[in-house]
């Protein structure tokens, strides 16, 4: 299997979770994904966990801070961007109606990030690699390989994201692409009514061989089901599940892969 080596600017290249648990979530998805977790320690009291798939990384967790789960933050998946410059993102992203979470600084010498707020109110990372370019495996079973925006205004987030990064958008009635080059990244929908009060957010997507299977899987660990296993036409089938903590992701087989 192939090794990434490099994410060009403007393509999805981390999936982090924040998590409340931090030992109940390397057993979920190391049984979910069969990923291996590597503690690396990230100062006094932090622990950073790489999580990995045959030797190489697929994304990693943390335990959330005290001051978080204060604030009524809940277990999360975040979801950067790589960037040539975190500086210029952030700049260019202020320009265009961003609210910056946290200004760029530098992760020890795996890179630079920021983190930032779209207009209308998804959180997103920047990643501006210097010795970690960030996962090293995509696009395969247990690796990240869409993000969709989930967003109650469509016009203002496809803006926003299409001239920060840009993205185009191939846009349809019920949802939007977000291409890249040509080549189809990720996707935006509109937060149905039904869904409550879900804030907008940034939801990704892994690779599986059998999407049943997986959410069964995920359902004995002590996940849940948000949206079942459900056919797209012409492009696989997909869930959305919830972690023990309550973290959301997706899973999905797509037509034709292996």
């Amino acid at each position: 299997m192939a090794e990434v080596t490099r994410h060009e600017p403007g393509s999805f290249c981390w999936p982090e979770l924040a998590t409340s648990d931090t030992v109940g979530a390397k057993r979920f998805y190391s049984g979910v994904f069969g990923w291996a977790a590597n503690d690396v320690p990230a100062g006094p009291e932090m622990t950073y966990t790489m999580l990995q798939l045959e030797g190489r990384d697929a994304g990693a967790l943390y335990e959330m801070e005290k001051a978080q789960r204060e604030q009524g933050i809940p277990p999360h998946w975040n979801t950067y961007v790589s960037v040539e410059s975190a500086e210029e993102a952030v700049k260019k992203a202020k320009m265009l109606g961003g609210t910056v979470i946290a200004e760029p600084f530098d992760v020890m010498d795996a890179g630079r990030m920021a983190i930032l707020q779209d207009p209308a109110g998804a959180v997103f990372c920047v990643w501006q690699a210097k010795g970690n370019i960030g996962a090293r495996v995509i696009n395969e079973p247990g690796a990240l390989c869409w993000s969709e925006l989930d967003t109650n205004d469509t016009g203002a987030a496809g803006r926003f994201y299409t001239q920060l990064f840009g993205w185009t958008a191939k846009e349809s009635p019920e949802y939007t692409e977000f291409h890249r080059g040509g080549t189809p990244i990720g996707g935006m929908m509109r937060i149905p009514k039904e869904w409550g009060e879900v804030p907008p957010n940034w939801l990704p997507y892994f690779a599986v061989t059998d999407c049943d299977a997986t959410a069964a899987t995920a359902g004995e660990l002590g996940g849940s089901a948000m949206v079942p296993p459900t056919d797209i036409p012409d492009v696989g089938r997909f869930a959305v599940l919830r972690d023990p903590q309550g973290a959301v992701f997706a899973v999905v087989k797509l037509s034709g892969a292996a």
